[in-house]
């Protein structure tokens, strides 16, 4: 699996899996690519809802490569 450290926004995973997040006894599933909230603005936390360009968060880029 590849993750990617967006510049100025979020983290970006890619996975032929599903990724399921839970909390108490909600969850909530996605698959393909998922972005999680870096900036701590999103209104759907913990993924990415495209706020950060509006806060004008900034933080550097990066990539963890998880393939083995």
């Amino acid at each position: 699996m590849k993750i990617t450290i967006v510049e100025n926004g979020p983290i970006v995973f890619k996975t032929d899996g599903k990724v399921t997040f839970r909390t108490g006894a909600t969850s909530e599933d996605k698959s393909g690519s998922v972005a999680l909230c870096r900036c701590g603005q999103s209104s759907s936390k913990p993924f990415c809802d495209g706020t950060h360009r509006k806060a004008e968060f900034k933080a550097v880029a990066g990539e963890i490569d998880l393939s083995g």
